[in-house]
């Protein structure tokens, strides 16, 4: 195994340690928030590509109604959604819906940079240049959030994505999570697609 990649690895572990203890408290009151919101589970795991497509369950906390996915748009969501709950939509805007998968970091399944979890329906799509996404594992932050997020096309995504993965660096994961805090808590930009709805990837 190359060193650059165990530093990696050993920099996700710090990370994602160091979050899981920090963020505890906030977890617990949005636990409960969720739980006094709407009926459903306080997590919710879907399946999605990781390092070369292995299927795995990224963690989020539930934003939307129990069963979402057999309703209204299915796998796309809208800014003006009916199926994001009102705890939802708070937490999608400062991003806290995904801080559970610090789990999946520690686990081994997601770095805390890398190209965003993947569909196993979009995999199944991707052509030679796209497969390289898949090169690395998927992470919490990442190039193409950085540079549009949901605001760009997926095609757009992608090639951001296999960028990233063809010049990655320790020094560029560091800028990219300095980025990302700025995106989440001070803009706020790309939480949906254009005219509100996100890129289905069809």
């Amino acid at each position: 195994m190359e060193i650059k990649v165990i530093i990696k690895r050993i920099f996700d572990i710090c990370i994602a340690l160091a979050g899981l203890i920090v963020l505890f408290p906030l977890f617990v009151v949005v636990a409960i928030l969720i739980k006094n919101d709407s009926d459903g589970p306080v997590f919710f795991g879907y399946e999605r590509g990781g390092k070369n497509g292995k299927p795995f369950y990224p963690l989020k906390f539930r934003t939307m109604v129990h069963g979402a996915i057999n309703q209204g748009l299915g796998y796309t969501v809208a800014s003006d959604d009916e199926r994001i709950t009102r705890v939802g939509k708070f937490l999608r805007k400062w991003g806290i819906d995904e801080f559970p998968q610090l789990v999946n970091v520690l686990k081994g399944e997601m770095s805390i940079v890398g190209p965003r979890p993947t569909m196993m329906y979009q995999i199944e799509k991707y052509n030679d240049f796209q497969k390289k996404r898949l090169l690395v594992r998927p992470g919490l932050a990442g190039w193409a959030l950085i540079h549009g997020r949901n605001a760009i096309s997926w095609e757009e995504r992608i090639k951001l994505d296999v960028w990233y993965v063809e010049n990655w660096s320790l020094w560029l994961d560091i800028k990219i999570i300095l980025k990302t805090f700025y995106i989440i808590l001070i803009t706020h930009e790309g939480v949906y697609g254009k005219d509100g709805v996100n890129d289905s990837f069809v």
